[in-house]
C-alpha cells in the first residue's frame, strides 16, 4: 500500500502538469505581421499615458513585488514603486533625455545619465527601460531585429528582442488597438512581470 501511495505521489504532481494547456504559438505569416504592423502604425505615436498595475522583479536570488505608476509624456517619463515588498523602500525615478533621477534611496537622490544604469547600480535590476517603453504596448522596439511568434487570438505571444524574451500572457482585446495586461520579460538570470491594471492615454 504504501508502495502504491509514493507512486502516487511521484505521479500526481506529473499528471497535473500533463493537463496545464500550454499557449499555442505560431510563426507570423504574412497576414499576422501585417495586423502587427498596423498596430505599430497605429500606436507609433501613443507616447503621452499612464499605466497602472503590478511589478514583480527577480535577479535570480533576490527580487520582489509592488504596486506601480507608469507616466510618459513624450520623452520624459516618471515611474513610481511602492510596497514595502520590494526591500522596504518606495522610489521615485524620473528623466529624459537629459539624464535620470532616482529617489527614495536610503542616501538621498542619484542621478545619472542614463536610467537602466542606475537602477543597475542603486538596485541591482536589470530593467530594459528603454525597450520596454515600447514592449509595455505590444511592439517592437527600434534596438534592433525581432522576432515575433502570435497566439490563437492572432496578437503577439512571444517577442525575442535584445536578448530578451518577452511574453504576452494576457491581451484587452476590447480596445483597439489591444493592449497587453500582462508582460513578462525574461534574460536569464533577470526577470520583470508587468501585470498592468490600468491604461490612461492623454
Amino acid at each position: 500500500m504504501r508502495r502504491r501511495l509514493r507512486l502516487l505521489a511521484i505521479a500526481l504532481p506529473l499528471l497535473l502538469a500533463a493537463c496545464v494547456p500550454q499557449a499555442v504559438r505560431m510563426k507570423g505569416d504574412a497576414g499576422l505581421l501585417g495586423a502587427q504592423l498596423a498596430r505599430e502604425r497605429a500606436l507609433a505615436q501613443a507616447d503621452h499615458w499612464v499605466l497602472q498595475g503590478r511589478l514583480g522583479v527577480s535577479n535570480g536570488k533576490d527580487g520582489g513585488s509592488g504596486s506601480f505608476s507608469w507616466t510618459q509624456n513624450g520623452e520624459q517619463y516618471e515611474f513610481v514603486l511602492r510596497g514595502p515588498a520590494i526591500s522596504g523602500m518606495n522610489f521615485r525615478l524620473s528623466g529624459g533625455p537629459d539624464g535620470a533621477l532616482l529617489e527614495g534611496m536610503a542616501h538621498g537622490p542619484l542621478r545619472g545619465p542614463d536610467a537602466e544604469a542606475l537602477m543597475r547600480k542603486a538596485l541591482g535590476w536589470e530593467v530594459p527601460l528603454r525597450d520596454l517603453r515600447a514592449w509595455v504596448l505590444g511592439l517592437r522596439a527600434d534596438s534592433g531585429p525581432a522576432e515575433l511568434s502570435f497566439g490563437e487570438n492572432r496578437l503577439p505571444s512571444l517577442l525575442q528582442q535584445d536578448g530578451w524574451a518577452v511574453d504576452y500572457r494576457e491581451w484587452d482585446d476590447a480596445r483597439q488597438p489591444p493592449l497587453p495586461t500582462k508582460v513578462f520579460a525574461a534574460k536569464a538570470p533577470y526577470k520583470v512581470k508587468l501585470s498592468i491594471e490600468s491604461w490612461q492615454f492623454q
